[in-house]
Parts: structure tokens; C-alpha cells; sequence
């Protein structure tokens, strides 16, 4: 039975992924990255550990001493951590941190990448147990976009397309085809918030891959967390990008989104 090292950030992903590879006759070793990693992956797991994402060097020879040679990272890890003290890097963090040209996402997770690889850890394709929880074009859940909603929703996909290609971010918020707030190191939540507040009720929040997406890492997600930040500053419509985003826990994000009248296209 092949092995299956689940590097898990925050979110309900990681708990959909080990489910499935549980399912698929993976013998699962899952560590939990971040305090807020939900540890029903345990559940699904023949081995569970906590350790830091800053801690490098543990996490390697976590998965050297397992003889793990297949590995996917999912779940939410903002960049924030990196400036905000919550974490303390060891010494080889720090090292690769300060060999790198800047600490753009795709910069930093490739030297992720290149790591594993050292020890002989392929790194899987984030959707390849998943990709049921890509949803095809048309209506997923609420009602019909209105007419105004679809243009913002067409003008939106163009503004995240580029910021994506920038490496910035992948979800925007708009209203009246303007920018309301452009996703940063901050993430799409509050990203929602922010523009959210700005437009005064009926923000149309789009997310998308980005044009260079590398299924490796950091695959566009969506999912309860998402619907409940709209809810809270009265967006309206929620655009997703068609077979290229992931959708977590699609029948609870579909009854709130009927309970609060929001639309949620994938485009």
C-alpha cells in the first residue's frame, strides 16, 4: 500500500483529501502545519503529528524517517506568518527564506518543492484525489446572478486573471465594474471583508486560478468560511472559476447561500 504524506494548513481541504485517499487504499501520514488545521484528519490518518510549518527540518525528517516518497500540502496558510511573529522559523527556514529573490506564493512554495524533492518526495497534484469538488460551468447554488451581477462577475474574472498572473492574489471584489479590494497576503476572507465594507452591500466576489496554476500547490479553494465573510458584509454573488476551483462542503454552502439570497456561478 503506497504512502501518502499530507502536509494540512487550515481548512476543511485537507480533511476532503485524506478522506479520499483513505478511501483510494493510500496509507495516510498527516501533519498538521498550523494550529488551526482541523484534526478530524486524523481520523483518516495511520499517523498524525503536529509540527510547525516553520520547522522545516522536523517536517523532512518526518517524512524521511516514514519512508514517504508521495506528498500533497493542502489547506489555508497565509503569508502572514511570515511577518506577523506567530511563528519562529528554525535556522533552515530562515536560510531558504534569505537565498530566495523575493517571497512572492509561487516563489516561496517552489522552494517547498525543491525541498521535498532533495528527500525524494514527489509532490502530488493538489486535485488528483479531489477533483469531484471542481464544479463545471453553470449555476451551483442561490439564485440566478442579475444582469448587472454577471457583467461585474465577466469584469472581475479579467482583474483576478491579473493579478494572478502578478503572483498577488487570486480573488477580487468588485461592484459596478469597479475594484472594491484585490486579495494580498491577507486572504480571500478578509480580502471579502475589506471590499465587502467598501461597497456597501452588494459586492460580487470572483476567484479564479491563475493563468500559470501549478496543481501543486495553492489550487483556488472556496467554501463555508467563504459564503459566511460575504454574508457578513451583504456581497451578493459569489464567481468561481469552472473546472479549475475547488468547493468545499458543497451542500452546507449551498443551503446558506439559498438562506441568504446569494448567487454562486462557476464561470
Amino acid at each position: 500500500m503506497e504512502r501518502l504524506g499530507l502536509l494540512a494548513g487550515a481548512g476543511r481541504l485537507p480533511v476532503e483529501c485524506a478522506r479520499a485517499a483513505s478511501q483510494s487504499g493510500y496509507e495516510v501520514y498527516a501533519v498538521a502545519l498550523l494550529d488551526e488545521t482541523d484534526l478530524e484528519i486524523a481520523d483518516y490518518a495511520v499517523d498524525f503529528q503536529r509540527i510547525s510549518i516553520a520547522h522545516i527540518d522536523e517536517v523532512l525528517n518526518y517524512l524521511r524517517s516514514n519512508e514517504i516518497h508521495a506528498v500533497t500540502m493542502l489547506g489555508k496558510v497565509t503569508k502572514e506568518l511570515l511577518f506577523n511573529g506567530k511563528v519562529l522559523p528554525d535556522i533552515k527556514f530562515m536560510q531558504l527564506l534569505l537565498m530566495l529573490p523575493d517571497l512572492k506564493d509561487d516563489t516561496i512554495m517552489m522552494m517547498f518543492v525543491r525541498e521535498l524533492e532533495k528527500i525524494d518526495c514527489r509532490v502530488f497534484d493538489q486535485t488528483a484525489l479531489i477533483k469531484k469538488l471542481m464544479p463545471p460551468r453553470g449555476m451551483i447554488a442561490g439564485r440566478e446572478p442579475t444582469v448587472e451581477e454577471h457583467a461585474d462577475m465577466e469584469f472581475g474574472f479579467n482583474i483576478a486573471k491579473e493579478i494572478g498572473r502578478l503572483d498577488i492574489g487570486q480573488t477580487v471584489v468588485v461592484k459596478n465594474r469597479a475594484v472594491m479590494a484585490v486579495e494580498a497576503i491577507e486572504g480571500t476572507d478578509e480580502c471579502i471583508l475589506r471590499g465587502g465594507r467598501l461597497a456597501n452591500g452588494g459586492a460580487v466576489v470572483v476567484k479564479v486560478s491563475k493563468p500559470q496554476q501549478d496543481n501543486r500547490f495553492d489550487v483556488p479553494t472556496v467554501g463555508l468560511k467563504t459564503i459566511e465573510s460575504m454574508i457578513e458584509v451583504g456581497a451578493a454573488a459569489l464567481a468561481i472559476e469552472a473546472d479549475h476551483t475547488l468547493l468545499v462542503e458543497r451542500d452546507k454552502v449551498a443551503a446558506l447561500a439559498d438562506e441568504h439570497n446569494i448567487a454562486i456561478v462557476a464561470i
